[in-house]
């Protein structure tokens, strides 16, 4: 599927068509400025973020698991919490510790 973009000129439209890729890579530049909370974490989680002022989905990214896991309160589980969380809108980070 192909999807346009409308410039409006003078007193012309142009479309210009734009690939699924360029659309897709749109929509993850648009993810990176959601906030924790907008993507499905628990309160305690976003607030345990917040105070490590970690507030959006680019911030978690540029975040380590070590550097999220010396947050007080914050363990293995709710580290889980936040990568699942980040799959669901299309980021995969690693995060399991090797055994």
């Amino acid at each position: 599927m192909q999807m346009t973009c409308c410039i409006r000129g003078e007193n012309r439209m142009t479309r210009i068509p734009i690939s699924q890729a360029d659309e897709h890579a749109r929509r993850m530049k648009e993810r990176l400025e959601l906030s924790t909370a907008e993507i499905g974490l628990q309160v305690r989680t976003t607030n345990c973020l917040e105070e490590k002022g970690i507030f959006t989905v680019r911030d978690l990214l540029q975040s380590s698991p070590d550097t999220l896991l010396s947050i007080a309160n914050f363990g293995e589980k709710t580290l889980e919490e936040v990568y699942l969380a980040l799959e669901k809108i299309g980021y995969s980070r690693e995060w399991r510790k090797p055994r």
